[in-house]
């Protein structure tokens, strides 16, 4: 549908009064909307099949990341699968994680019982509104809301993990399963982020070997620590889809996100090659990639990629990334192993203060925040 061909304006839209906006996109198309309003479309530049695309869905576009077997990590091919792992965060800042020991059943319950909170009456969900981004629990819409230009197609449920036993009080109680769904899955993935973390130091040289490094060590006490939330992101269907993104394309702030994508319909693009691609997803499997605070620590050895998400338009779309990073309270530098006379330190220390402080008053798009943090060497 052009938009040319669009029907009629909502009557809060004609009176110029944006407040439903903020109520969120499954809001809008709870009552019925037929177009994208203005609020969220693109500038010409900026939408989906401008430039090198030729279509949201193309099968010239799909990409097969690099596939990084857990299970190979944890047995006698690791150091192969630790070669493996380094070149896809160096060359790609994503991979796709199977054999990752996570039970069907768990995810298939976090999926289930986001999808039924996004159900509930708008009355229901809006209890969760907050401006408040160190909320323990947050149900917004767009990215920043609050500063977005255009809003992306996105409502999202956010969950504050850490430390589970003080945020968990505070996570919706209905649906009634939600919390316990959760609870698991944030147990599990937290635990594969452990896992991947010692891989990752590992792949960099920052340890020497598996043996050196174990929950009891110091490199690894603040990961233990850190910052967790889950994300269940939602993406009704769009009626223009051409005229919007799910998400506008961003990096991630943290050291690695665990994505859940949606194994029916494709969404996820990542920026490679100065083209953007469309990840196929492979069932039972994460999508991870390399945040921003990553880049810092390896000194720019792995790479923060820019992903955006395209909206379809018959179909809506869960996905679930689980963000992880070090404590709030720490500071984020380039590891000391991995600055030397050959390759200097190339960011400025960072902690999640200068993070927030950046995104309450800027949008956030592109890599714009880590641009920000980078030292001219």
């Amino acid at each position: 549908m052009s938009p040319s061909m669009s029907f009629a304006l909502h009557p809060d839209e004609e009176r110029g009064d944006h407040h439903q906006y903020h109520r969120g996109v499954k809001y809008l198309c709870e009552k019925g909307i037929t177009k994208v309003p203005a609020k969220y479309i693109l500038p010409v530049i900026e939408r989906p099949n401008t430039g090198e695309l030729n279509g949201n869905f193309s099968n010239d576009h799909d990409l097969r990341l690099p596939v990084i077997d857990f299970a190979e990590l944890q047995g006698s091919n690791r150091v192969q699968a630790l070669q493996s792992l380094s070149r896809a965060c160096e060359e790609y800042g994503f991979f796709q994680l199977i054999n990752h020991g996570i039970s069907r059943e768990t995810i298939t319950s976090m999926v289930e019982e986001g999808r039924k909170f996004f159900e509930l009456p708008f009355e229901k969900r809006s209890k969760y509104m907050s401006k408040d981004m160190f909320s323990p629990v947050r149900y917004g819409t767009s990215f920043n809301q609050n500063k977005d230009r255009v809003f992306c197609w996105r409502d999202f449920l956010k969950l504050n993990c850490h430390p589970l036993s003080e945020m968990l009080p505070f996570w919706p109680s209905s649906p009634s399963e939600l919390r316990e769904a959760a609870v698991n899955y944030s147990k599990e993935t937290k635990y594969l982020y452990m896992m991947l973390v010692k891989a990752i130091l590992e792949s960099l040289g920052v340890v020497e070997n598996n043996r050196s490094c174990n929950e009891k060590d110091s490199c690894l006490k603040e990961f233990e620590d850190g910052s967790q939330i889950i994300v269940v992101n939602c993406y009704p269907s769009c009626p223009e889809p051409d005229l919007t993104l799910g998400m506008l394309p961003h990096s991630d702030y943290g050291f690695l996100t665990l994505l859940l994508q949606d194994e029916l319909v494709k969404g996820l693009q990542i920026h490679h090659r100065g083209k953007w691609v469309t990840v196929e997803p492979i069932p039972n499997s994460f999508v991870v990639n390399v945040g921003d605070h990553l880049e810092i620590f390896s000194n720019g050895r792995y790479k923060s990629v820019l992903h955006r998400v395209l909206v379809n338009p018959a179909k809506s779309r869960i996905s679930i990334a689980s963000l992880h990073s070090l404590p709030f309270s720490s500071t984020i530098r380039p590891s000391p192993k991995l600055v030397n006379e050959d390759n200097p330190k190339r960011y400025k220390d960072t902690d999640f203060a200068s993070f927030m402080e950046y995104i309450t008053t800027c949008e956030h798009k592109s890599k714009n925040f880590l641009e920000s943090r980078k030292l001219t060497t």
